[in-house]
């Protein structure tokens, strides 16, 4: 495991089962929480290269185990396709490493909106809205996940406004987070920024994941539907912190 021999094996396996456990209820957080517990012990590139793999790998899983793939690719294509535009478009940004006050602004908005949705009413966005609001939700994640590498916003809370099922939510934020990794990465490909070194470290994080993600996903489908969505944002608020408090120390 190049690179990383000073860093204790135990502590990376336990980060990546947390990880795992998070993403396996909520459907998000394993990039969030694993940077968080390595970046204080190993450089950040190392922290992305690690995640790298598990983050796609558990991505694709979330997508595959969920109720209907063809149901949700057939009403969101459109929102993937202006994902797949403005993360490759956007990925610009996220080279000139000029990210910092973007980051602060994007966790703010997003631990604002989850604590309004704790307190509030919650959104519903009808399904014949889907047409015209998919594509432009899609392209400005896309330019935001180009611009920072946050998968999150505005996705996350207009696919919870559908009114999606549990388990459909889980799958369709699977599906938005596969679609945009693999756009960043060919985004970062053509600007010669894309990380491939400790792709062995990378894929032995895979195990330790995906073992998280079962036990998190077998705690999820224990739980209430109300305590489920108290849970998700209730992550929705810590990922909206760390990202303002990640550029600022």
């Amino acid at each position: 495991m190049a690179n990383f021999s000073a860093a204790p094996v135990t502590l990376i396996v336990l980060t990546f089962i947390l990880a795992g456990i998070v993403k396996g209820v909520t459907g998000m957080g394993l990039p969030t929480v694993s940077m968080g517990v390595l970046g204080a012990f190993m450089p950040p590139v190392a922290a992305a290269s690690l995640l790298l793999l598990p983050s796609f790998v558990t991505n694709v899983w979330q997508l595959v185990t969920g109720p209907s793939i063809a149901g949700l690719i057939s009403r969101l294509w459109l929102m993937m396709l202006g994902i797949v535009i403005g993360t490759i478009a956007g990925s610009r940004l996220l080279t000139s490493n000029n990210t910092k006050w973007t980051t602060v602004g994007l966790g703010t908005a997003l631990a604002l909106y989850a604590l309004w949705s704790l307190l509030a009413r919650p959104p519903f966005v009808p399904a014949h809205l889907d047409r015209w609001l998919a594509p432009i939700i899609g392209l400005v994640t896309g330019v935001i996940t180009g611009g920072t590498g946050v998968f999150v916003v505005p996705a996350v809370p207009y696919l919870q406004a559908l009114g999606l099922s549990r388990d459909s939510l889980i799958q369709s934020l699977g599906l938005s987070f596969t679609i945009s990794t693999i756009a960043l990465a060919i985004g970062l490909a053509r600007g010669r920024a894309f990380q491939i070194d400790n792709v062995a470290a990378s894929a032995l994080a895979i195990v330790p994941s995906l073992f998280g993600m079962w036990l998190g996903t077998a705690i999820r489908r224990r739980i209430g539907i109300e305590t489920f969505r108290r849970w998700f944002l209730c992550c929705l608020v810590l990922l909206g912190l760390e990202l303002v408090i990640r550029p600022l120390v």
